[in-house]
């Protein structure tokens, strides 16, 4: 093959991916968002995401000429609230989608927008790859109807057993309802989702959480090798193996920050997108088919912040009661 040649087949290329970022956004604002011609568009984006924000601006404008797109600076962590101005333009929309580096989904201001009515689509750590496939492609239609379906089973169940394939165990007990809202519709007023979407998830009574629990897909969007073995005694973590690996044991080791026995599990959840894949982002990850996650909370004290953590399981054994939800990681009906 000559150089035009690859010249040619590179441009074909381009012309590909460019015409799946155009089709992915207009998913978003049409499908998910459900914008109409009236509605004030919010698209807030920074440095590292400038693309698809520019992509969901302009298929915004092809159904609403209210549509505003800000650049901030990228915050540092997730949960940071962003800068003054763009928390005030966020409270004054019909809609709002954030694509940007770090997630504004606990934040301050994503809470006051939308108890001011807004809802809210949050995209972090969202890539030109994960925008054009896996959980993105999927049928959104379909997967709320699968998402709803589920309420029947869940409905009757409060205790969860996760357990791995060498038989340790953790269980857990949900606080309150089942949240079934993940499914990538956001058509109500106040409503707020994550983009991919598809998961179920639950709060989780600290207190309740005993045993052990293998975390073997991802941690904090990190992919791991090598799993990560967390022991809880009545909801206080007591043990967490560190692994090898540099970069992980050095984000374990600043997450638990001398006190791990303040760390706990806050949330449980699994994944319903068929389309989505391990990429080694939590906003995709935890929406695989057949995976399941737990969220770690390390509460602030005076002089830092809250912190969250994310591990994926790949391959576990989860228990509604008697019922398989998922068994060695295949999601069984």
């Amino acid at each position: 093959m000559g150089a035009a040649d690859k010249d040619v087949d590179s441009l074909a290329s381009q012309s590909d991916e460019d015409e799946k970022i155009r089709n992915s956004a207009k998913t978003v604002i049409e499908t998910c968002m459900q914008l109409r011609g009236h509605e004030n568009l919010l698209i807030i984006t920074d440095p590292n995401t400038a693309e698809i924000g520019q992509a969901l601006y302009e298929a915004g404008s092809q159904v609403s000429d209210r549509v505003l797109m800000v650049m901030m600076p990228s915050t540092h962590r997730h949960g940071q609230e962003p800068p003054a101005p763009v928390a005030d333009l966020m409270r004054r929309q019909h809609v709002v989608i954030a694509a940007t580096r770090y997630s504004l989904t606990h934040t301050r201001a994503r809470l006051v927008s939308s108890k001011d009515g807004a809802r809210i689509a949050t995209m972090p750590g969202v890539t030109r790859s994960m925008f054009i496939e896996g959980g993105m492609t999927a049928d959104f239609d379909e997967l709320q109807s699968h998402i709803a379906s589920m309420a029947r089973v869940l409905r009757k169940h409060r205790n969860v057993t996760i357990s791995n394939q060498d038989g340790e165990k953790l269980e857990l007990a949900i606080a309150g309802r089942w949240n079934l809202e993940d499914n990538g519709i956001c058509n109500r007023p106040g409503q707020v989702t994550n983009l991919p979407a598809g998961k179920i998830f639950a709060e989780v009574k600290p207190e309740s959480v005993s045993g052990v629990i293998r975390i073997n897909g991802t941690w904090d969007s990190i992919s791991i090798s090598e799993s990560i073995n967390i022991v809880i005694d009545e909801g206080n973590v007591v043990d967490i193996e560190v692994p090898k690996d540099e970069i992980l044991k050095e984000q374990i080791m600043e997450f638990i920050d001398e006190r791990i026995e303040s760390i706990k599990i806050i949330e449980f959840g699994f994944g319903m997108n068929p389309k989505a894949r391990i990429s080694g982002s939590a906003l995709e990850d935890e929406k695989v088919l057949g995976s399941c996650y737990v969220v770690l909370q390390q509460p602030a004290t005076r002089r830092t912040h809250e912190l969250r953590a994310t591990g994926i399981l790949t391959d576990a054994t989860v228990r509604l009661g008697d019922n398989h939800l998922i068994e060695n990681g295949k999601f069984k009906e």
